[in-house]
C-alpha cells in the first residue's frame, strides 16, 4: 500500500503515437505534461501537444530516449510522475527504481519488473503459483552433446527464445537436431546485440497455437483483476500485425479459466498498474503461459473499445494511490474490436521499412473508426525509430462488421509520400479464412498467403492515379504561377510537344504526358500509352484532380425543368474556356447564338446578340494593336448588319491590356476588318 499522492505534472518518457496517447488523456484529467525529445523529434506532434518539452539530444534511441535517466528527464522541468509508455524504458527496473525516489513511476514496482524481465525466471515463479507452462530448459552455457540432450527432454519441434527478449527478436523454430546448434548460435548473437543478455531457453513449440493474452489491472491495495482477452495470432516473424478482442476461440468458460490464471500470475508478483499475461492456446483448448509484459501494450485500444475503459487514466489513478473502480472488475465485452498496425514498409519487398516524408495522412470520419497516431502531414519517418505510422481500430457490434469498417477506412485513407502496408492490411481483413476466424500463429505462412501482398489497384487504375496526380500537380503549379497567370496551361503560339511530368517508383521512372486545347484536356498518356478506359477529366484544382473512367462512369448536370435527356457533365473550366484554376485563355470568348444564315436575324430584319453562354475564339482587331490579347464578353447591344465580306468593328477601352491604339479606342474611332458573319463581341473590340 502507498500513500495517496497528487499528480499535477506528468513527464512522458517516450515518443510518437504512445506519447500522444498519454498526453491526450492527461490533458482530459487536467494534468500538465512534459515531453522529452531527440533532435529529429524537435518538431514532432507529441512535442507540440505537450505543455513543455525538454531536449535530450542525439538521434538514435541509444543517444536519446534510452539515456533518459531520472536527472536528464527532469532537466528544466518539474514533474510529479513519469509515464514510460511502451518500449524504451518501460520495462527497465533500474529506471523505475530511480524514479521511485521522489517521483512516481506510472507502472509496476521495480521488483515486479525485475522478476518478469527474465522469461525463464518468470516461468519458474508462475509454475509454482499454479499457472500452466510449457516444458522448457535453460540453454545457458550448453553446447554440443549437452545441448542436444537438453533439447531431447523438451522434444521437437521446439522454440529457441532469448530469456531477456521481447517482440519476437531472436526467436527461432527448430524442427530437428541437425538445425539446433546453428539456431542457438544465431539467437545468442541476436540476443546479445538487442538485449545485452545472451541467455536462451528451449521451449516446446505448438505449431497450430493461438496467441491469446489477458489484460490485467492491479492497485496498491492488493486488488488484481482482468479485462478479458485479446487475440494476437496474426503475426509475421513473431511480431504482431493484427489484434482483436474478444477472441473467436475463447468461450465464457475458457475466458474465466484464463482470467483466473492471469490474476494468479499478477498476485504472485504483487502487480500494480496495467499489464498483460500472454498465453499460447492449443487447438485442444489447453493454454500455457508465455510471459508477462509489465507495461501498457501496443494493442491496448481494442480492450478499451470493448470495455469502455481508458487504461491510461486507470494507470494514472492507480499510480496516485486510488483503488480500482468497480467497472474494472471483469467487465463483459461489448461488441468486437480489431486493430491493425499501419507501417511504412513495402510488403512486395519482403516488408522492407521505408523512410521519408509523409506528405499527406487523412482517414475518413467513420462511425466506429479510431486512429491513434503520432505523425501528421509533413512528418518524417526516419531510420532511427519504429516505422509505425498509425494504429487503426474499428469497433462494431459484430466481428464481421468491425472488419468491414476497418477495411473500408483503410481503403478510403489518403496516405501519400511513403509506401505503407495499407493494401496488405485491407486484403488481410477481407480474406475469407480470417473472416471465418480460422487463424493461428502461422496464418501468414500458409499456402496462398503470399497473395495478400498484392496491391489493391490493377495497372489501369494505377495509370489513372498517376494521370490524376500529374493533372493535380499541374493545377497546383498554375495556381501558384507568379506571372502570366491568365495564359492557358502549356500554351504556345505554335503547338509543340505535350506537357510532361515524371514519377519515380522504386528504380523505375514513369512519364505522364498531357495536352490542353482551349482549356479542355485533349491528350493524356502514361509511359506513351493513352490512359485506357475512356478516361475523362471531371474537375481539377490545386492538389486534386477527378477523373472518370469507363462507359459506366457518368457525371451529369442536375435535371432542369423541361430538360431532355441528361448530358455528360463537363468541367467548369472547360465550359467557360479557361484553365481549371481559373486562368482563362484570353483568346476564348462567349459565343453568341446565331441564325442558320449566320446573321442571327429577328423579325423585322434587325440583328441582335443572343444571350448564349457558349464561347468561341475572338478575333483580334488591328485597331487593338499587334499582339494585344483581348477577353471577350456577352454583347450588350444590337450589332450593325454585316456587309457581304466584313463586319464593322468598334474598339473600346480594355482593362486587360495597354493597346498601342488606346487613345483611338477612348476616342471611339473605328476601322473595318474582315470578319465572319457573326459579329465579334469582345469587350476590347466592341460590338
Amino acid at each position: 500500500m502507498i500513500e495517496p499522492r497528487e499528480i499535477r505534472t506528468l513527464l512522458v518518457a517516450n515518443r510518437g503515437e504512445i506519447a500522444c496517447r498519454i498526453i491526450r488523456t492527461a490533458r482530459k484529467m487536467g494534468i500538465a505534461t512534459v515531453a522529452v525529445h531527440s533532435d529529429p523529434d524537435a518538431d514532432a506532434l507529441f512535442v507540440r501537444l505537450a505543455d513543455r518539452a525538454v531536449r535530450l539530444g542525439g538521434a538514435s534511441p541509444a543517444e536519446s530516449y534510452l539515456r533518459a535517466t531520472r536527472s536528464s528527464t527532469r532537466r528544466g522541468a518539474t514533474a510529479d510522475a513519469i509515464h514510460p509508455g511502451y518500449g524504451f524504458l518501460a520495462e527497465n527496473a533500474a529506471f523505475a527504481e530511480a524514479c521511485g525516489r521522489g517521483i512516481t513511476f506510472v507502472g509496476p514496482s521495480p521488483d515486479a519488473i525485475e522478476r518478469m524481465g527474465s522469461k525463464l525466471g518468470a516461468k519458474r515463479l508462475l509454475a509454482d503459483a499454479g499457472v500452466p507452462v510449457l516444458p522448457d530448459v535453460d540453454a545457458g552455457g550448453l553446447e554440443g552433446p549437452a545441448l542436444l540432450e537438453a533439447a531431447e527432454t523438451v522434444g521437437y519441434p521446439l522454440l529457441v527464445k532469448p530469456s531477456a527478449g521481447g517482440g519476437g527478436k531472436g526467436m527461432q523454430v527448430v524442427t530437428s537436431a541437425d538445425a539446433l546448434e546453428a539456431a542457438v548460435a544465431s539467437s545468442r548473437r541476436l540476443a546479445a546485440d538487442a538485449f545485452g543478455d545472451d541467455t536462451l531457453l528451449l521451449e516446446r513449440y505448438i505449431p497450430s497455437g493461438r496467441h491469446v493474452e489477458i489484460q490485467i489491472l492491479g492497485d496498491h491495495h492488493g486488488t488484481v483483476t482482468h479485462l478479458g482477452e485479446r487475440e494476437c495470432s496474426v503475426q509475421r516473424r513473431h511480431q504482431k500485425i493484427l489484434e482483436e478482442s474478444p477472441s473467436v476461440a475463447v468461450n465464457e468458460v475458457l475466458r474465466a479459466q484464463m482470467g483466473d490464471a492471469a490474476i494468479a500470475a499478477g498476485k504472485a508478483i504483487g502487480y500494480a498498474g496495467a499489464g498483460t499475461v500472454e498465453f499460447l492456446l492449443s487447438p485442444d483448448g489447453a493454454f500455457h503461459f508465455l510471459e508477462v509484459n509489465t507495461r501498457l501494450q501496443v494493442e491496448h485500444p481494442v480492450t478499451e473499445e470493448v470495455t469502455g475503459l481508458d487504461l491510461v487514466r486507470l494507470q494514472l489513478e492507480v499510480a496516485a494511490g486510488a483503488h480500482l473502480p468497480q467497472a474494472a472488475h471483469a467487465p463483459a465485452p461489448r461488441g468486437h474490436a480489431i486493430e491493425v498496425r499501419l507501417y511504412a514498409e513495402d510488403p512486395s519487398a519482403d516488408f522492407l521499412p521505408q523512410t521519408g516524408t509523409l506528405t499527406r495522412l487523412r482517414f475518413p470520419d467513420r462511425r466506429g473508426l479510431r486512429v491513434d497516431t503520432g505523425v501528421e502531414d509533413g512528418s518524417t519517418v526516419s531510420v532511427h525509430y519504429d516505422p509505425m505510422v498509425a494504429k487503426v481500430i474499428a469497433h462494431a457490434p459484430t466481428r464481421i462488421e468491425a472488419a468491414r469498417i476497418l477495411a473500408a477506412g483503410l481503403r478510403e485513407a489518403h496516405i501519400d509520400g511513403l509506401r505503407t502496408n495499407r493494401d496488405f492490411l485491407v486484403r488481410l481483413l477481407e480474406d475469407p479464412a480470417f473472416l471465418a476466424g480460422d487463424v493461428d500463429t502461422h496464418f501468414l505462412a500458409r499456402p496462398g498467403a503470399e497473395g495478400l501482398v498484392a496491391g489493391l489497384v490493377d495497372d489501369a487504375e494505377r495509370a489513372a492515379a498517376l494521370a490524376a496526380a500529374a493533372l493535380a500537380g499541374q493545377a497546383d503549379r498554375r495556381a501558384a504561377a507568379p506571372v502570366l497567370a491568365t495564359l492557358p496551361s502549356g500554351w504556345r503560339n505554335n503547338p509543340g510537344d505535350d506537357q510532361a511530368v515524371e514519377f519515380t517508383d522504386g528504380d523505375a521512372t514513369i512519364a505522364v504526358t498531357y495536352r490542353f486545347v482551349r482549356g479542355v484536356l485533349d491528350h493524356l498518356a502514361v509511359d506513351g500509352e493513352p490512359v485506357a478506359g475512356d478516361v475523362r477529366l471531371i474537375s481539377r484544382r490545386a492538389g486534386r484532380a477527378r477523373l472518370a473512367a469507363g462507359a459506366d462512369a457518368r457525371h451529369r448536370h442536375p435535371r432542369r425543368r423541361g430538360a431532355g435527356r441528361p448530358r455528360e457533365r463537363r468541367p467548369a473550366a472547360a465550359r467557360d474556356g479557361g484553365d481549371e484554376d481559373g486562368a482563362r485563355d484570353p483568346r476564348h470568348g462567349r459565343r453568341r447564338r446565331v441564325g442558320a444564315d449566320g446573321g442571327g436575324r429577328r423579325a423585322g430584319g434587325r440583328r441582335s446578340a443572343a444571350r448564349g453562354d457558349r464561347r468561341r475564339r475572338c478575333l483580334t482587331s488591328p485597331a487593338c494593336g499587334p499582339g494585344a490579347w483581348r477577353r471577350t464578353s456577352v454583347a450588350r447591344r444590337s450589332c450593325a448588319p454585316p456587309t457581304r465580306s466584313s463586319a464593322r468593328i468598334r474598339t473600346t477601352r480594355s482593362r486587360w491590356t495597354a493597346s498601342p491604339r488606346r487613345r483611338a479606342s477612348r476616342a471611339g474611332s473605328s476601322t473595318t476588318t474582315s470578319a465572319p458573319s457573326a459579329s465579334c463581341t469582345s469587350r476590347s473590340c466592341g460590338g
